[in-house]
């Protein structure tokens, strides 16, 4: 393990992320919230500490191994989540404690949109901003940012990008340098952003709110400007506007990538997990959409609206304030269970991903046969792809250790003090990177105790970098040499 190389990875990373604080700074400055000091000690604490972290070890070189990299990835994440905070911890509008404020800033960083803050209409711009900037940099996965300018500091960028790439096809590049993949997947991710944007300023939204909502919508993040979220507009057009780029940002950003590139969109007309994910939107909005309707709960057309607007923002994990909680019958729960499905593979969407899901059916009809015929040698396919057995071993291995991770931190919620509706939602919603759930945590969670938000906390980063790159550091074969 090269601990010195990656204590200058650290220190490089959080130096270029103490400069993303400078852009709240421009944000009070410009609406004169007088909250400018805020990032600037932010700025301060954490591009000192990157720097007191890579001054020791600058002249270090090395490649990063894999095994150096899942460190890297899951270190980074915590570390960022910590500093990330300050901000918050340092405003005059809010008053958080540090699990708060670590929360709040953990929550932003891994998309998940469960948030301990209300009153959010009252708040300074600059906060506000920062919130939706956080969910912003954690869609595109600060690692996967940074793999684009490493290199130019003599540090590998691989090793990196294939601990944060999530999804079965992880080892797959748009192009042949792990740079120009970067690029790639941020130059995508930037063109929808501001096609969001503008979509929601032509909608009614001010520019302020149309770029803070764009960056929460594309990173499937879920945090507002407002307590009512996107149901503060009361506006059929910006829901559906969200809506449509939800999908957008919960697709494998390879397939836009290559529909670009080839400007065919025969790529999507082919992609199998696509096509499997379509599917169940449209069952789930037609059945949500319907039953809504048929209980009278709403009229037709509320029922259409807010039927679509909240299946979709449950499944793809973006998680917008909305009242589905408050649905009749099993709709909460199905909407819920939905959210295990999560986006696609290599999307800014949590979940367990539509591509493992797939999988795991297609494995269990294969199962399925072979009881009636022993013999018989049966291929998953996806598509026209057929694959092999240890991608479907690591697709079970992944489930496993998803449920039983689940269960554990169900478990010491509910010893916490958390009644079972409560814990149950709130470590899926977690774990999913959903943000709403159920019970006390349906409309935040900053009720809840302090030992249940650590847990959630690591739900959290758990569920942001698939479980396998977080739990590896707790294998004892991973620290021997």
């Amino acid at each position: 393990m090269h601990f010195a190389v990656i204590a200058r990875v650290l220190g490089v990373l959080l130096m270029m992320f103490s400069l993303t604080l400078l852009v709240p700074i421009s944000v009070s400055l410009w609406f004169n919230d007088h909250n400018y000091m805020t990032f600037l000690w932010g700025f301060a604490v954490t591009f000192g500490s990157g720097l007191a972290i890579w001054a020791p070890v600058y002249k270090s070189r090395a490649d990063l191994r894999t095994r150096d990299g899942f460190l890297v990835t899951a270190l980074f994440w915590f570390v960022l989540g910590t500093f990330g905070s300050l901000p918050l911890l340092f405003s005059n509008g809010l008053d958080l404690s540090i699990t708060d404020a670590i929360f709040e800033s953990i929550s932003g960083l891994t998309t998940t949109g469960a948030t301990v803050i209300t009153g959010l209409d009252t708040l300074p711009p600059s906060i506000l901003f920062y919130r939706q900037q956080l969910q912003w940099f954690g869609g595109i996965g600060i690692i996967v940012i940074a793999v684009a300018i490493l290199p130019m500091l003599g540090i590998g960028g691989m090793q990196l990008y294939r601990a944060e790439a999530p999804g079965p096809v992880k080892d797959n590049k748009l192009t042949p340098r792990i740079t120009e993949t970067a690029k790639a997947l941020f130059t995508t991710y930037l063109v929808f952003t501001v096609a969001c944007a503008v979509a929601y300023k032509v909608a009614g939204m001010n520019w302020f709110e149309a770029i803070c909502h764009a960056f929460s919508t594309i990173a499937n993040g879920g945090f507002s400007t407002h307590d009512a979220s996107i149901l503060h507009y009361q506006s059929p057009a910006i829901m559906m506007i969200c809506t449509v780029f939800m999908l957008i940002a919960a697709t494998n950003f390879a397939l836009h990538f290559f529909v670009w590139r080839e400007k065919s969109l025969r790529h999507y007309i082919e992609d199998a997990e696509l096509k499997f994910y379509l599917s169940w939107i449209v069952i789930g909005v037609l059945v949500t959409v319907a039953y809504l309707a048929g209980s009278q709960a709403y009229s037709f057309s509320d029922s259409f609206y807010l039927g679509t607007f909240n299946f979709v923002s449950t499944m793809t994990t973006a998680g917008f304030a909305s009242n589905y909680s408050s649905f009749p019958s099993f709709l909460p729960y199905m909407l819920f269970i939905f959210a295990f499905v999560g986006g696609c593979a290599s999307s800014t969407g949590g979940g367990m991903k539509a591509i493992r899901v797939l999988l795991l059916y297609k494995q269990g009809v294969r199962e399925i046969h072979r009881l009636i015929h022993p013999n018989a040698i049966i291929a998953v396919k996806v598509g026209k792809i057929t694959v092999p057995d240890r991608v479907i071993e690591s697709v079970w291995g992944f489930f496993a250790m998803y449920v039983v991770a689940f269960a554990g931190m169900f478990l010491v919620l509910i010893a916490t003090g958390l009644d079972l509706r409560t814990a149950f939602s709130a470590v899926g919603a977690c774990i999913t990177n959903l943000g709403p759930g159920m019970g006390e945590v349906a409309a935040h969670y900053g009720d809840i105790n302090s030992p249940a938000k650590w847990v959630l906390c690591f739900a959290m980063l758990l569920g942001r970098l698939e479980v396998f790159t977080l739990l590896v550091l707790f294998s004892s074969a991973f620290w021997k040499r």
